[in-house]
Order: C-alpha cells, then sequence, then structure tokens
C-alpha cells in the first residue's frame, strides 16, 4: 500500500470524480482503518484494526462493491462529521442520473475519510 494519496481536498475530489482507481480508493481506507498486508506471511494483519472491524472483517472489505462494509463505514462516521463533504468540500451530491452504488460508496469513502481526518488531526 505504498504511494497512497494525501488526505488532501484534491484527493477527495478526485475520489468523488472518479479520477483514483477503486484499489487505491480501498486501499486508502483500509491503510486508515489500520490494515497491513504481510509480505512475508502473505496475509493481512489486523492487529491495529479496531474490533468491531476485525470481527467482521478479519481482512479488508472492497468498499466498492459491498453493500454491508459501505453501511458499516457510514455507520463508524460520528454524528458531528457526518455533514463534512458538504462543510469541507461544499459537496452538493450527485445529479439523479448518477446516482449508483458505485458513486454513492464513493461518497461514503470520502466522508470517513474526511472524519478520519478531522479525528486523528492529520495535516492537509
Amino acid at each position: 500500500m505504498a504511494d497512497l494519496p494525501p488526505l488532501t481536498e484534491s484527493t477527495f475530489w478526485a475520489i468523488l470524480q472518479d479520477q483514483i482507481e477503486d484499489a487505491t480508493v480501498n486501499q486508502l481506507v483500509w491503510y486508515h482503518l489500520g490494515y497491513r498486508y504481510d509480505d512475508r506471511l502473505n496475509r493481512w494483519d489486523a492487529t491495529a484494526v479496531k474490533a468491531e472491524w476485525q470481527s467482521d472483517y478479519p481482512e479488508p472489505p472492497d468498499f466498492i462493491e459491498s453493500r454491508p462494509a459501505s453501511v458499516k463505514l457510514t455507520r463508524s462516521i460520528p454524528q458531528e462529521h457526518k455533514q463534512l463533504l458538504k462543510e469541507n468540500l461544499g459537496f452538493e451530491g450527485y445529479k439523479i442520473n448518477e446516482l449508483v452504488p458505485r458513486k454513492t460508496r464513493r461518497a461514503t469513502i470520502v466522508s470517513w475519510l474526511l472524519s478520519y481526518r478531522q479525528i486523528a488531526n492529520v495535516e492537509r
């Protein structure tokens, strides 16, 4: 998971506008949830992942393809951070003809990453 993009507004917009590959978008979430791949053992290490994620997902899920994983991600965003997409990015949402699960899950991911960035006080 080397060379992941930083948690910046330009990265978030690139995710929302489908300019970053799904694999990279997933890897961003995995990394910040605490998942690490151990090349030596050829398996995922979830020891740094919170227990509520470890129990449901001992290996990192595909947040773009999995509705249950995306729902869990949404529910893990603190209430006070639910509007960060709008407040921090000015994101007004997708147009009706753009409302497909893949795009809405990308928006969920950006929302979660914005919340993570705020909680972790990550530099922008």
